[in-house]
């Protein structure tokens, strides 16, 4: 099997044949030619597949109402009292209504709430407590503004009272590989999905993670997602894609999909990066304590974003935003 991956870049003037990325701003003129048997090697983009072509290029649909064709900013809401960077601290209505405001009022297009520590070597939450957790404050906030809301669960129960409490988007970290009930849910509610890869689950997937060829199996586990997605009638164009930064790889891991990102614009579907505060920024910015890391958050969103990427997920929201509107001046 051959896979292409668009060599991205940007500015106005461009050579004749060039083709946009994702119906965006930026655009390529030659592809990676990647494949499990042979060296990789460039190639111009006449010699990519027509379908594969037609899959990197196409305007891409708006998502949870947000225009999908620029860079949106995802804030992270963890109302759980064990996540690794800011656990308790939005815990309770109160607290995670505020936290949204801030985050809105910041810069954020969309919240995403999780119940559910997903840190390495976090414990399983019951579902009715996951709902208590993340319902009422999912209602708070849609009775208090009209921000998009996401659902980060693995859970069918947890996404069906999220829904009805106002979430538009369901996200979840397992691939929907957790919960076969998940995916007819999001599909008979019209609701988008994030589907994210993750080897193992977060009690064991720092162990010892092993890949054929990690930038290629992320891509073939992404592809048969969401492919069983589209035959449980979501649409692609609402599914969103996400490589898993840190949930189950080591840091070489990391760094091979951060380099190889346009890959992923393939599937034909948004790419979702999440890497911030996350511990390989810590290891090579050299920064042990996790909420001091949103330099070296910002500086691999702005990478992805010069890639292609459609939405970035982060803590910082302020200081990202502030980074995007910079990168998008000088671009």
């Amino acid at each position: 099997m051959m896979y292409y991956r668009p060599l991205v870049r940007h500015g106005e003037t461009r050579p004749e044949g060039a083709l946009p990325l994702a119906g965006g701003a930026l655009w390529f003129s030659e592809a990676e030619l990647l494949s499990r048997e042979a060296p990789p090697r460039i190639v111009p983009v006449g010699l990519v597949p027509e379908e594969i072509r037609h899959r990197l290029t196409f305007r891409r649909a708006a998502i949870a109402g947000l225009d999908m064709t620029k860079p949106q900013i995802m804030g992270i809401l963890n109302v759980t009292p064990d996540s690794f960077s800011d656990g308790g601290r939005h815990a309770g209505v109160e607290a995670g209504l505020a936290a949204a405001q801030r985050m809105v009022e910041e810069g954020a297009d969309i919240i995403d709430i999780g119940g559910e520590s997903t840190r390495p070597g976090a414990d399983f939450v019951p579902e009715d407590e996951e709902v208590a957790r993340t319902a009422p404050v999912i209602a708070a906030i849609r009775a208090a503004s009209s921000v998009p809301v996401s659902i980060d669960t693995r859970k069918a129960t947890v996404a069906l009272e999220a829904l009805d409490a106002g979430a538009q988007l369901v996200n979840d970290v397992s691939g929907f590989t957790f919960d076969a009930a998940l995916a007819p849910l999001a599909a008979q509610a019209g609701a988008p999905v994030c589907v994210m890869h993750s080897q193992g689950d977060p009690e064991t997937m720092q162990d010892d993670p092993k890949y054929a060829n990690v930038l290629l199996d992320v891509y073939d586990f992404l592809s048969d997602q969401v492919d069983r997605l589209e035959a449980t009638g979501i649409l692609r164009d609402q599914i969103v894609v996400d490589p898993g930064i840190g949930f189950g790889k080591t840091q070489a891991h990391n760094i091979a999909l951060l380099k190889g990102l346009s890959l992923f614009h393939g599937l034909g579907c948004p790419i979702l990066l999440g890497v911030s505060r996350k511990k390989f920024i810590g290891t090579i910015g050299q920064e042990p304590q996790a909420d001091k890391r949103a330099p070296g958050s910002i500086a691999v969103a702005l990478a992805g974003v010069a890639k292609g990427v459609q939405m970035l997920r982060v803590h910082d929201v302020a200081e990202t935003a502030q980074a995007l509107r910079l990168w998008q001046a000088i671009r």
